[in-house]
């Protein structure tokens, strides 16, 4: 395989299964050095990696794994490795062999025959696996090790319980404590994958081995920096003391040329400020996260879009840590439109009054682009950023103003939109534009943009002389209408004829949309409205105008900010495709297992008010009892229990699979929150339990909404300090 570049490729062309069954029988008598056997063995693995079927050559390629040439065997491997599975009725001729090569006395050889094993998922090749897995999990040489700790990953994904019953998971919890660097990385990986399904153990740290997988960074590569720097989310400090000296050592990982472990260790020490409370300590670390974040910046558009992407999740939880670098987000002329809107919507988020001008004025610039989707984002923005800094609220109104002079379709249509939203945050202090927006009406023919200018002259039907006129010239095309804009001129109607109730063309125009929106539409919501407001106006027309002009509340950026619970549970997929999408890894990957914080006596208030439970599909009840080779800690007293809604067994340590495979659904809670939240902890209600002997015991739901809806207080669980405490790692 130690071949020059570029002299390979004449072996990918392809070729006929006869054809290389001949040239290697022919090899067999006259090749001394092998060098036929070589060669027909890379124009068969050309032709798999060009996708044609070379499985019917199993058992003439299965004869070469006798050559003791390295290279054939890596081919010969490679081949087993993509036909293996396909031939369980011959994948006994195989085994002889691989249990040779694991006893070699060369370890790259050893190392390849466990690793090709492992990758033939078939009950004889694993069974077969076994005894030599375990053989190699202690090999002198610490490359088969390392190799060996993969391999148990992927022998715990082909039998979980065989793998669970072997006691291999106690063996790569030994190999935590190795001394070769990489060993440690690939065993943190193997844990870390096996924890990570739903149906696995649930892997936790103590702070010693957490000590000493912060020691092994150094010494280990990029790939298992990012392994060893996940797995301390594992940790649930006890003490606020124990986070932060975590922290002060997670901390060099900050100046690491690679972003993806840049992006980790910032996850890590988002992660522990939750169980912080040195306040210099904290501000001193969200100073450090700056400057690693901008650089990611400077990076291509792809790097760039996944630090944005995580930059606008860390900014909600810790806007400190950006809050005087809004300048870094100011857009290039080259960016690809997905970074500018990206950009864009953190310029918002860290807009402020101290620099509310330089944003706005870098987004009147953006608003005279040419692209349409970013200019519509950018009027938009204009508008939010004077519903959420108030002194710039004046600049942002007569900024929206010229741009509404530009008589640009699109950008009058955004600009009418997120007027609508200002006249609701400032009431009775902008109404002298709306005679400018009525001007612009006829340019208005989206759905969003007409129904927001149908609820201003609503709203304002008693400030606007000929509201009448425009309405009717509106209600012209009523039944042609989107069911938004239709929903909007139903209640513009009712609020004008509350208003001017006395007028003639009132009544006919809101006699008029009342009969068509009771007998000529399908829409259900619609006629339900019109019903409700003819009804109202019949019966009582004065406590309808009351309840039709009620104040409203007034708009604020509150419904910008993402729910909290659901923030608290990204931030701890930091640098991951869950991070990206802003969305948890399990609503989009099969079988993922969720990560949510866990609770513990240093956890601070705040982030334990926003505690989200986490919880796993339950398992049919089954007992494995797994003694282990290595030391179990003894458990330490239960401290008293803090109400808190956690997950179903989520004390179980790894070692403990039998006492939890019947609940291996618990979670394994393991993230990162925040500290500062100020929302309501939503816990699980439990209804009442009814008896075995009702006859209507089951029909709790059954009647939907009818029935009342009584918030009930949540359980405390009992016992937090003894179950979380037996950590075995």
């Amino acid at each position: 395989m130690a071949t020059q570049p570029g002299q390979d490729a004449k072996f990918f062309q392809r070729g006929k299964i006869e054809e290389f069954r001949a040239e290697l029988q022919a090899a067999e008598t006259k090749d001394k050095k092998y060098q036929k056997r070589k060669t027909v063995l890379k124009k068969v693995v050309a032709n798999i990696t060009m996708g044609n079927d070379m499985s019917p050559l199993f058992t003439d390629v299965v004869q070469c794994l006798g050559t003791p040439l390295l290279e054939i065997k890596k081919m010969v491997y490679l081949f087993l490795m993509s036909y293996g599975r396909a031939k369980p009725d011959q994948i006994h001729l195989v085994i002889p062999s691989f249990l040779q090569d694991c006893n070699d006395r060369n370890p790259l050889i050893r190392a390849l025959a466990i690793r090709t094993m492992s990758y033939i998922p078939i009950p004889v090749v694993t069974d077969a696996l076994g005894d030599q897995l375990r053989h190699c999990i202690k090999d002198r040489d610490p490359y088969v090790r390392k190799t060996a700790a993969i391999c148990v990953a992927k022998l715990y994904t082909a039998d979980p319980r065989k793998a669970e019953r072997g006691g291999f998971v106690e063996l790569l919890r030994d190999m935590m404590l190795d001394t070769n660097a990489t060993v440690v990385s690939n065993a943190v990986a193997a844990l870390s994958e096996i924890g990570d399904r739903q149906d696995g153990v649930i892997f936790r740290l103590n702070l010693p081995i957490a000590n000493k997988l912060i020691a092994a960074l150094g010494e280990s590569s990029e790939w298992g920096q990012i392994y060893i720097l996940d797995s301390l989310l594992r940790y649930v400090p006890e003490k606020h003391t124990d986070a932060e000296q975590m922290a002060e050592r997670v901390i060099v990982q900050l100046q690491h040329a690679n972003s993806a472990v840049v992006l980790t260790a910032i996850k890590v020490l988002l992660y522990l400020m939750n169980y912080m409370e040195n306040r210099r300590l904290i501000d001193y670390i969200c100073k450090k996260m700056g400057p690693p974040l901008v650089t990611l910046l400077s990076s291509g558009p792809e790097v760039q879009y996944v630090a944005l992407r995580n930059i606008l999740l860390i900014i909600q939880r810790r806007p400190a840590v950006l809050k005087n670098d809004v300048k870094v987000f100011f857009c290039k002329y080259n960016d690809p439109i997905y970074v500018k809107l990206a950009k864009l919507e953190i310029m918002y988020r860290l807009a402020r009054e101290e620099n509310a001008r330089e944003v706005l004025a870098e987004l009147e610039e953006y608003a005279s682009e040419v692209d349409v989707d970013f200019v519509r984002k950018a009027v938009r923005s204009i508008g939010r950023l004077a519903i959420k800094v108030e002194p710039a609220a004046d600049s942002c109104i007569q900024s929206l103003l010229g741009l509404i002079d530009t008589k640009v379709s699109y950008v009058v249509q955004e600009a009418v939109i997120v007027t609508k939203d200002v006249f609701r945050r400032y009431p009775g202090k902008y109404e002298g534009i709306i005679p400018k927006l009525c001007e612009n009406l006829d340019v208005l023919d989206e759905p969003e943009a007409k129904a927001a200018m149908v609820w201003i002259l609503g709203q304002f039907a008693d400030k606007i002389e000929n509201a009448d006129e425009l309405l009717d010239d509106l209600i012209y095309t009523f039944l042609d209408e989107p069911v938004e804009v239709q929903l909007a001129l139903l209640t513009a109607t009712v609020k004008l004829f509350v208003h001017k109730h006395q007028s003639d063309t009132t009544k006919a125009l809101v006699h008029k949309v009342l009969k068509w929106t009771t007998e000529e539409v399908d829409n259900p919501d619609l006629r339900d409205r019109g019903f409700m407001y003819w009804r109202m106006l019949a019966m009582n027309p004065t406590l309808a105008g009351e309840i039709v002009l009620s104040e409203k509340p007034p708009i604020t950026t509150d419904s910008d900010r993402m729910d909290r619970g659901a923030l608290d549970q990204l931030l701890l997929h930091t640098g991951t495709l869950g991070s990206i999408y802003h969305k948890n890894p399990e609503t989009f990957i099969r079988n993922a297992a969720g990560r949510a914080l866990v609770d513990s006596p240093a956890l601070n208030a705040n982030s334990r008010a926003v505690l989200v439970p986490l919880t796993r599909p339950q398992l049919p009840s089954a007992v494995v009892n797994v003694p282990g080779p290595g030391p179990t800690e003894p458990v330490r007293p239960s401290s008293p229990s803090i109400p808190v809604a956690q997950s179903a067994g989520e004390g179980r340590g790894i070692l403990d699979v039998g006492d939890a495979t019947a609940e291996s659904g618990a979670g394994r809670d393991s993230g990162e929150g925040y500290g500062d939240g100020d929302g309501d902890d939503d816990g699980d209600d439990d209804g009442p339990t009814n008896g075995s002997r009702d006859p209507y015991a089951n029909l709790g739901g059954a009647f939907g909404a009818y029935s009342a809806d009584q918030p009930k207080p949540m359980e405390n669980r009992t016992g937090h300090g003894g179950d979380l405490d037996d950590l075995l790692f």
